[in-house]
């Protein structure tokens, strides 16, 4: 099982590349939830929130939100996927060029729990003061 939801959770990164919404919502329980911290950069500056809840709020916020502030250079390198039963671990750094110009670079965590071969939580962590002044600051 622990191969199986690697793998789900790695098909999944491959589909948030692509921003379609109904692919990456197939990799989501119904009920799934996405949690990032309160007040994030990302949250605030697209006035989303950062607890979403169900799988068409977390698909619409990958597929046409996300790209509303990381406009272009979106690339992530991997730096490690760690399985455990139905918990998988990314260990990533995100860079991208924003919508003010400024470009940005952070490292994130993942916790992904699954449950029946889909996701179902996701548990997200960041610096978020770096976050801060990436997003807000003048380019």
């Amino acid at each position: 099982m622990t191969q199986a939801n690697r793998d789900v959770v790695q098909s999944a990164w491959q589909a948030f590349a692509h921003h379609d919404a109904d692919q990456i919502s197939a990799f989501f329980t119904e009920d799934a939830e996405w949690l990032a911290p309160p007040g994030n950069a990302t949250a605030v500056a697209l006035d989303v929130p950062s607890h979403m809840i169900g799988r068409e709020a977390i698909a619409t916020f990958i597929a046409d939100d996300f790209p509303r502030l990381f406009a272009r250079d979106v690339a992530i390198t991997f730096h490690g996927f760690y399985a455990d039963g139905d918990r998988v671990i990314v260990e990533e750094t995100m860079s991208a060029t924003l919508a003010n110009g400024n470009t940005y670079v952070n490292d994130y965590c993942f916790v992904f729990e699954l449950r029946g071969g889909l996701i179902h939580r996701v548990r997200e962590y960041m610096d978020t003061a770096r976050g801060q002044r990436m997003v807000f600051s003048d380019p």
